[in-house]
């Protein structure tokens, strides 16, 4: 479904960029003697957008509020990508069909000039959808995660351009030039393409991350008065030990190891997370303790045993009663498969996190936005 809505919304932004540029040159009839000066930004601006705000709502799909206050953003800068590399790519393809410099200086053929064209425009979505990323997800707060979806839609984008605008004038040879019939629809039907195999390419490249990972919510309120530098022990705020394997981290920030109200842990895909209140302490070459450690908490209150498939979440056998699934308290301590979205709440035998009686979780298995 993600692929077909992708497909559908780079076919849709050509086609209404491409119809914006016929407004402003045959309504309008502004920039008549430089056509690509309208056609070319209006095509990268709708193609940016279309491609960012598809993303936007696939990622939260029922929250339109949520999406258009935080698609504002994200939106009118691949508006402005759009149009700076669109009107950029506009006057150089007008440069270089300029008759005048074809017969003096320049000798590139039009196909070539065409490419040029679309592999601009296609970088102007790739980067639009790429910088726009940071606004759009918590996941971008890692540096090099950033990076590399940046880089990844970039690259894909520009090399499907190049692709597509190969396989149009690969077409056109073969038909010795757009028959008459269609010759209205040349550009119409180019742009399509154009607009398709990049919805097509980025629906892979920019796929969800499936990253496992639990949210903090409630309990783990953001607490000014606190200074965990100052006169305070571990075990005084809730914490990942990272020196414990598996080795945890918080998504958007790989260097703190306090758990916050909207962080998300980044979970591993295979291995076994103690959850409960015991510290580190090494043996020898042994350490033991819990990986999230949660002041209040029995010892050791639940394991998450997990596997690239499922997440189970194991409760102590003595403890199960201090656990809530879904807002139920347990009964037993049968193992859950934990799916998308799943609550957790653990309780606390005292408030002794500032008053703070219960802390829950989310469960993600697919990352798309912990945000929403």
């Amino acid at each position: 479904m993600r692929i077909y809505l992708y497909i559908l919304s780079g076919i849709t932004s050509a086609l209404i960029g491409w119809s914006l540029g016929q407004f402003i040159l045959s309504d309008l009839g502004w920039l008549q003697k430089f056509p690509e000066l309208a056609l070319f930004p209006c095509i990268a601006i709708s193609l940016a957008v279309g491609i960012v705000a598809t993303d936007i709502f696939l990622n939260n799909p029922t929250r339109f509020k949520r999406n258009f206050s935080r698609g504002l953003i994200p939106l009118s800068i691949a508006a402005g990508l759009g149009f700076l590399i669109g009107i950029s790519s506009g006057g150089l393809v007008q440069i270089l069909l300029n008759p005048q410099l074809r017969d003096k200086v320049i000798t590139i053929p039009d196909e070539f000039v065409r490419i040029i064209g679309w592999i601009l425009i296609g970088g102007a979505v790739g980067l639009a959808e790429g910088l726009t990323w940071r606004w759009r997800s918590i996941e971008a707060g890692d540096k090099r995660r950033f990076v590399q979806r940046l880089t990844i839609s970039l690259s894909t984008s520009i090399l499907t351009a190049l692709i597509a605008a190969i396989i149009f004038e690969w077409i056109r040879q073969k038909m010795g030039g757009i028959p008459i019939a269609l010759k209205a629809w040349e550009d119409t039907i180019g742009f399509s393409l154009l607009g398709g195999l990049l919805g097509l390419v980025l629906s892979f490249s920019t796929s969800p991350s499936h990253l496992v990972a639990l949210r903090a919510g409630a309990g783990f309120e953001y607490t000014e008065n606190l200074n965990i530098t100052q006169n305070k022990t571990p075990s005084n705020y809730p914490h990942i030990q990272k020196e414990l394997s598996p080795i945890l981290k918080f998504v958007s920030n790989e260097f703190t190891d306090k758990i916050e109200e909207g962080l998300s842990i980044q979970l591993p895909t295979r291995g076994k997370v103690k959850i409960g209140s015991a510290q580190l302490k090494i043996l020898g070459s042994q350490q033991f303790g819990v990986n999230i450690c949660i002041p209040g908490l029995p010892l050791h209150i639940a394991d998450l045993d997990l596997a690239p498939s499922q997440t189970i979440l194991v409760p102590n056998l003595k403890f199960f009663n201090r656990i809530e699934y879904q807002g139920d308290r347990l009964k037993e301590s049968t193992p859950i498969k934990l799916k998308h979205n799943d609550l957790i709440t653990f309780h606390a035998e005292n408030g002794v996190y500032n008053g703070k009686k219960l802390f829950r979780f989310i469960y993600y298995n697919r990352f798309l936005d912990p945000q929403a």
